[in-house]
């Protein structure tokens, strides 16, 4: 041993004595995820190869990032989730959004049309517009984009269940625009297997749904390429309850199903894997956040490259848009929703985040007011222009406590990719409840722990105030006029329409559904022909049967 090794095994002893002596806080000293946390991390708790595991920017496996400027070539989108009420209403919010420096656009669909029904359809009633925008045919989608140059801005859609359907809308209303889907640019959320699995808004069982998700990247491999096909979701995995580790493993377990389904399709996994990107939730506990979406890019360059053998490096990069935690926003002292989101959202740029959504402090009473909206996007400008943390590249790399955790995380991801192929795949491991059982397992582990007082949350279970007067800040309602509206909107599609077109399309889209035809191109005709998403989807719900979810408890 030299004596550079004597005087650090001295000074490690020395510190234990110190620590041993030393007066602790009585706290859980775990992650939000449970996982336990050292006093202190050094470099045998870090070990890794710098150039196997770390890299550079942009260069596998891209655990550093995946540009090799990051945040000095080009910030991250701001990209705030946004819709409610009537397709008017959201294009107002659009427009308030983008006048105000936001860089694309989200949009979040109400109840019925997440659930594939129109505004008028009787199991409708009391949702239209209550938690997102009615989108019922393609004149409503029109209303939504109008004035908003499609070709110009990049559009999320979270979707998922009727996510073909949506795309087909906003497909046939560029092109109604004078604007070729080659020049089209945006995400469709479109990750069925997390709905299955948390946050359930399905329209049919896993195979045919399956089939449309590999329908989706055929076509726009072809007609659509700058479209981002799909975003597979940890996001409402997490928000379910699941730990870090889960949402990580169950997330890229989803996308590489979603790989397999699209070679066995006989889809070259370069034609569509750099199109596929990933929504991850970027929750409270802060290092935790960044080591997940370290480890999240690592992982996933990995497995694209060595076990499907994919030779495009854009095929091995995981890009992700990330939201701030909406199951950490308090109705009790709903401002201080304002600093988590801060502290969330620093997370995801420390993580290399390619694209964000800031949570609204008000979001945990209702949809936000544009006095909400507007904080939660000066949040991201703030941290972009101000606090200088996007000068520099994965700036934590090489601290012993990231690295530890990031390399913790693959580990534990590891282990739940071995045991769902020791269930059979993820498909079979969601149709038998396991991966639900598991995220409601750690949900009621993080509950106990707080109706304990082991987790802290301000305002909920310490620093509490009196708020027996109701909520302390402006709320957002919906006008019940907007369903009503809905109704004779759709009413006078129906009967201007050319009845026979339109059941010719959706004729057709039997058709493909008993064949082998590629959905979304049915779709996109049937959307031409002014075929609303109710009867688009009772097709297929009549093709396909309807899914039911196993019993989990």
């Amino acid at each position: 041993m030299s004596l550079q090794d004597v005087i650090r095994t001295d000074a490690a002893a020395l510190w234990q004595r110190a620590f041993d002596k030393g007066e602790k806080r009585d706290a859980d000293f775990t992650t939000v995820s449970g996982a336990k946390l050292e006093p202190l991390y050094g470099p045998d708790d870090a070990a890794l190869d710098p150039e196997t595991d770390l890299g550079y920017p942009g260069q596998f496996p891209y655990t550093r990032g995946v540009h090799p400027t990051m945040y000095r070539g080009r910030l991250w989108t701001m990209r705030q989730f946004a819709g409610f009420g009537s397709a008017k209403q959201t294009n107002e919010r659009f427009k308030y959004l983008l006048a105000h420096g936001q860089t694309g656009l989200s949009t979040a669909f109400d109840f019925p049309t997440l659930m594939g029904y129109d505004s008028d359809h009787e199991r409708s009633r009391g949702e239209v517009g209550q938690v997102g925008v009615a989108i019922s045919c393609l004149r409503d989608m029109e209303t939504l984009m109008e004035g908003i140059p499609m070709a110009d801005v990049s559009t999320s859609m979270t979707i998922n269940g009727p996510a073909p359907i949506l795309l087909a809308f906003y497909i046939a209303c560029g092109e109604r625009q004078g604007v070729s889907p080659t020049k089209l640019r945006g995400t469709v959320q479109n990750d069925i297997l997390k709905e299955y699995q948390a946050q359930h808004a399905w329209l049919v069982p896993a195979e045919p749904a399956l089939r449309m998700i590999t329908d989706v990247m055929g076509y726009c491999a072809t007609h659509v390429p700058q479209w981002n096909t799909i975003s597979i979701s940890g996001y409402h995995i997490r928000e379910a309850g699941s730990t870090a580790a889960q949402e990580l493993a169950f997330t890229l377990a989803n996308g590489m199903e979603y790989v397999r389904r699209g070679v066995a399709a006989g889809l070259d996994v370069d034609s569509f894997a750099p199109r596929l990107s990933f929504f991850f939730d970027s929750h409270i506990d802060f290092f935790e956040e960044i080591a997940k979406f370290r480890a999240a890019r690592r992982i996933w360059a990995r497995k694209m490259r060595d076990e499907f053998h994919a030779k495009d490096p854009r095929s091995w990069m995981l890009r992700f848009h990330t939201q701030t935690a909406g199951v950490t926003l308090t109705a009790q002292q709903p401002e201080n929703n304002i600093v988590r989101t801060a502290y969330e959202a620093l997370a995801a740029v420390l993580g290399g985040t390619q694209s964000l959504h800031t949570n609204s402090m008000d979001e945990t009473l209702s949809l936000p007011t544009e006095k909400a909206v507007k904080i939660a996007l000066r949040t991201q400008q703030i941290l972009a222009e101000e606090t200088e943390v996007a000068h520099v590249a994965d700036p934590l790399a090489g601290s012993y406590f990231v690295e530890a955790q990031t390399n913790r995380l693959e580990k534990d991801a590891e282990r739940y990719f071995a045991e769902i192929d020791k269930r059979g795949g993820v498909v079979a491991a969601t149709e038998a409840g396991w991966i639900q059982r598991e995220i409601h397992r750690s949900a009621v582990a993080y509950q106990r722990a707080t109706e304990q007082g082991q987790k802290k949350i301000v305002g909920v279970n310490c620093f509490q105030e009196d708020e027996s007067g109701g909520p302390t800040i402006a709320i957002h309602k919906i006008d019940a006029a907007v369903e009503r509206e809905q109704h004779v909107r759709l009413a006078d599609v129906r009967k201007k329409r050319d009845s026979a077109k339109a059941k010719r399309a959706l004729d057709d889209v039997r058709d493909a559904c008993a064949g082998k035809d590629n959905l979304l191109a049915r779709f996109v005709a049937a959307a031409h022909a002014d075929c609303t998403l109710g009867e688009i989807a009772g097709v297929l719900r009549t093709s396909f049967g309807e899914y039911h979810e196993p019993k989990i408890l």
